[in-house]
């Protein structure tokens, strides 16, 4: 992946395909600014998939780390992988 583009919203909207072209054919992503701040990002699909697949697969292992934890600590009041899976994706939504 080549470094990133900086564009304005402004200047994204007025070239649009050249910057999904960019993404995908030259592999560069775009961090879109709005009033001088950093708000997204247009990257090729693949490598948002690929980001995504390495984002889930982190946040199960520390998952897996977090249940073998408690469970060496001992099951007194300890909760399932299921139960604390699911209050830890509750917080990040």
């Amino acid at each position: 992946m080549s470094e990133p583009v900086i564009a304005s919203m402004a200047e994204v909207r007025s070239h649009l395909a050249d910057v999904l072209d960019r993404a995908r054919r030259d592999e560069t992503p775009t961090i879109i600014t709005r009033r001088g701040k950093q708000e997204a990002v247009v990257l090729d699909i693949r490598e948002y998939r690929h980001l995504r697949r390495l984002a889930e697969q982190a946040e199960e292992e520390w998952l897996n780390r977090l249940a073998d934890e408690a469970e060496a600590e001992g099951a007194e009041g300890s909760v399932s992988i299921e139960e604390m899976a699911a209050v830890l994706r509750s917080h990040h939504a």
